[in-house]
């Protein structure tokens, strides 16, 4: 069985992407977690450092995946014409 070239274009994406996925859980995690652990050491009440760290992880995060969709569409525009 052969595979076709627009059918590997297509695996490598969802590749590409599903390790985005991981990466994205991964620096929310630790985001949170260096978060939690500067509150612990500043003894804070309300848990900023989690709060703050914790969103510019996954605003960074969404940032990199917008920048890489991007990317995809332009290249493929750049593969038909």
């Amino acid at each position: 069985m052969e595979v076709e070239e627009g059918d590997k274009k297509r695996v490598n994406s969802y590749v590409k992407f599903s390790g985005m996925a991981i990466q994205m859980g991964i620096v929310i995690t630790a985001g949170a977690l260096g978060g939690n652990w500067l509150d612990e050491k500043q003894e804070n009440e309300f848990p900023i450092w989690t709060l703050v760290l914790t969103l510019l992880a996954i605003f960074g995060s969404l940032y990199q995946i917008i920048r890489a969709v991007i990317k995809l569409g332009k290249d493929e525009d750049d593969s038909k014409g």
